[in-house]
């Protein structure tokens, strides 16, 4: 009884086995869907963590050069700049560090925003002004934009006026970025901010679209906060001086941000720009293969 039960059912599986194949790679295919789900709830959770890891490097990228220009370049007895931004809060942040350890003695630091002058107050770092010190030893600060000549775009924060009033009396200017502020030519990565009176601001903005040397521009009055240039209000922005901010947009890169530079300062009614020429002594860059140095 048993032998033919055995026949009948191999016969089965012989004519079957197509099915049974099917069947199989179906239930194998789930099971790993499964395990899958299983190793990662879901694409956005997973997507999420990937984006928080790079947040993560890249913040410490911006401390590694941030610290490294204090450790590099700032010496007891220094009368120091500290600029402003999110690269150079860790440069402020290590000389409070180096003072408090007592690494760096009887330094003076001049601030280049009323929120870096509170972080420094914050930190125990003593403060002067240009108006005591108008000589400094070293000022640190970040870029918006670096050219291959070491030109800069700098004023994203609103606060390029401060910024370039201490930064063009230091011997040494050292600029600290992540490599993404690289850039073969200043203007259509970051808009070009330019600090104006509010008096008739309107027409300093005309004047300033028709110069030769801003051609190509569409200027833009900064809105909200005067810390970025992403509309943030329905207020026109202020610096901390009580002035406006117009950010000149670029499709293309600036034929000769030198004469643009010069051009803008001769503007009735504009009292600086985000132009930096000729100034920078070293660029510190933060990159994915690490640390690296550029000096003109």
């Amino acid at each position: 009884a048993f032998a033919p039960l055995l026949l009948l059912s191999l016969r089965f599986l012989r004519s079957n086995l197509p099915t049974m194949r099917f069947v199989s790679i179906a239930l194998l295919s789930v099971a790993t869907a499964n395990a899958f789900t299983a190793f990662v709830p879901n694409s956005r959770t997973a997507f999420k963590s990937l984006s928080s890891l790079n947040m993560v490097s890249q913040d410490e990228l911006k401390k590694q050069v941030g610290y490294k220009a204090v450790d590099d370049y700032v010496k007891s007895g220094m009368v120091v700049g500290l600029g402003t931004g999110s690269t150079a809060y860790f440069a402020v942040e290590r000389v409070g560090q180096k003072l408090k350890s007592g690494e760096l003695k009887d330094i003076l630091a001049i601030p280049t925003s009323i929120r870096t002058k509170e972080q420094a107050e914050s930190l125990g770092i003593p403060l002067v002004t240009l108006d005591t010190h108008s000589k400094l030893d070293v000022a640190i600060d970040g870029a918006d934009e670096v050219d291959p000549d070491l030109n800069l775009v700098k004023g994203g924060g609103g606060a390029l006026l401060r910024e370039k009033m201490v930064e063009i009396m230091a011997d040494k200017f050292i600029v600290i970025v992540d490599e993404s502020k690289l850039t073969d030519g200043l203007g259509p990565g970051f808009p070009v901010p330019v600090e104006i009176t509010p008096f008739c601001h309107e027409h300093t903005m005309r004047q300033v679209a028709a110069l030769p040397s801003c051609e190509g521009c569409r200027p833009v009055l900064r809105m909200g906060s005067s810390s970025t240039n992403k509309p943030d209000g329905d207020e026109i922005a202020v610096t901390d001086n009580g002035n406006y901010i117009v950010d000149l947009h670029f499709d293309k890169p600036i034929k000769d941000p030198r004469k643009m530079a010069a051009d803008l300062k001769n503007v009735c009614g504009v009292v600086d720009h985000g132009l930096f020429c000729d100034m920078t002594t070293a660029v510190i860059i933060a990159g994915s293969e690490g640390i690296t140095v550029k000096q003109p």
